[in-house]
């Protein structure tokens, strides 16, 4: 099993619309991989490592899928249309991972 981290950083006066994102964007990224994405999750930042510190990342989602390859499969012909949707939640350019997950 793979995830696929799609992380948002934090900064001042970054604009982030975590409305539109849980209620519109990864659904749709959902719906367009089909049975490529086993699931996914949001995060929404909320701190620092530090008391007081703000959170590295205004936000994150988290892909699960079988393979890179199924990824690839599910998310390569709807790239477009996942990509020009980012700038209506979001100003920021996302900084994407892929891991293996060892522990599930």
């Amino acid at each position: 099993m793979i995830k696929v981290s799609v992380m948002y950083a934090n900064s001042q006066g970054v604009r982030f619309d975590h409305d539109y994102y849980r209620d519109r964007h990864m659904p749709m990224v959902k719906a367009r991989m089909g049975d490529a994405c086993k699931r996914y999750t949001i995060d929404k930042g909320v701190a620092g490592g530090q008391p007081g510190a703000p959170a590295a990342y205004v936000a994150m989602c988290h892909i699960y899928c079988d393979s890179i390859e199924s990824f690839q499969a599910g998310f390569g012909p709807h790239m477009g249309e996942i990509l020009g949707d980012i700038p209506n939640y979001t100003d920021v350019t996302p900084v994407v991972q892929i891991s293996e997950v060892i522990v599930g």
